[in-house]
């Protein structure tokens, strides 16, 4: 069954597909209001969220279907020790489709394995969030109208950014595209994101040194809920503020994103500022994941589904994930798999830690 878990499990050429279809949502919404008549989408949020949920709902309203769901992990049987293998398997009895958030790395994944039904990623902990990814994307290419060529610059968390990560990824597979990585040294870019970035970037820690060669700018919160410490966080959570006067010597058509939700890292007084695009790309999000939804629908209309026992670039019980983030941590019934990458390293199904 085809999910959508990882951005990299989309082709360019599906990415392309996507951004062609949420614009002619955008042009002709008439078109597409009746498409998923008699269709359900499940959202399955473990972990709090306002845009993610209701855009992936007011997506499938707006096409039609209907939408049902929790949205947070007390009130569903999570909250008596239901595994996420089981809440697949009942939710996919009561749905055509899967909409899944949660804290812990890897569960969308776990879920997509046992689910009978499409399932999409809407971020799991600081790993992956493909459907946000698709989001920026949908905005750069209606600002920019490609995404090659382009200098991009991330700012503030990169170490459990998962939405940085995520684009990251995507546009790695672009010609021409340069990143500037902004961000203290405690929230660095992991080393495996660094490993995977086929194209040039640079560090810094400084977004006014950065500030003139950037295209697009994607501000970032600093996220209290990923920090075992509340000291380290109150001492990074300001370490970048977005203001009118850091944006002159930026460039006049330069466009300013940000997942949202923000704290305090861009003032409200950017928001005037014609290259501040953070709104118009929450917006974007709704009809992206439209497009997403309609391509999983159709796709679930094939057969085929790959078993992880009988891919050789997967080993089972050689190898212990020690990530106590990973899904794998708290969820013991799942056994301990890691993949092979090109370079002959294994790192975790789940959450990608390497062994």
């Amino acid at each position: 069954m085809r999910s959508l878990i990882d951005i990299l499990d989309l082709t360019i050429e599906e990415i392309d597909e996507l951004m062609h279809v949420g614009c002619d949502i955008i042009n002709n919404p008439w078109k597409y209001s009746e498409m998923c008549r008699g269709k359900k989408l499940a959202t399955c949020f473990f972990e709090p969220s306002t845009r993610t949920r209701l855009s992936f709902e007011a997506a499938m309203l707006e096409l039609g279907g209907s939408v049902l769901g929790f949205s947070e992990a007390s009130t569903s049987s999570a909250a008596k020790g239901e595994s996420i293998a089981d809440t697949a398997r009942v939710m996919s009895c009561y749905a055509d489709i899967i909409a899944m958030r949660h804290p812990k790395e890897g569960a969308p994944y776990v879920a997509a394995r046992n689910a009978t039904v499409p399932v999409i990623n809407g971020g799991d902990g600081g790993h992956c969030h493909p459907t946000q990814t698709l989001t920026d994307l949908l905005t750069i290419y209606r600002e920019k109208g490609h995404f090659d060529n382009i200098t991009v610059g991330f700012c503030g968390d990169l170490k459990f950014g998962r939405t940085v990560h995520s684009l990251i990824h995507a546009l790695s597979r672009y010609e021409n595209v340069k990143v500037i990585l902004i961000s203290p040294e405690e929230l660095s870019i992991p080393q495996y994101i660094k490993q995977e970035i086929a194209f040039d970037y640079e560090e810094t820690t400084s977004l006014e040194d950065a500030m003139p060669k950037l295209d697009v700018l994607y501000m970032t919160r600093i996220q209290r809920e990923r920090f075992d410490s509340l000291e380290e966080y109150e001492r990074l959570k300001d370490s970048y503020i977005l203001t009118t006067d850091k944006l002159e010597s930026a460039k006049e058509d330069m466009c300013i994103l940000h997942p949202l939700p923000r704290v305090n890292e861009i003032s409200v007084a950017v928001d005037s500022d014609p290259r501040a695009k953070y709104f118009e790309q929450a917006l974007n999000g709704k009809y992206v994941r439209m497009a997403l939804i309609l391509k999983l629908l159709e796709e679930a209309k094939k057969p085929g589904n790959s078993a992880l026992e009988n891919d050789d670039k997967y080993i089972t019980g050689e190898h212990i994930c020690k990530n106590p983030r990973c899904i794998s941590s708290c969820e013991q019934e799942l056994p301990h798999t890691f993949k092979k990458t090109e370079s002959g390293a294994y790192r975790c199904v789940y959450c990608e830690t390497k062994a």
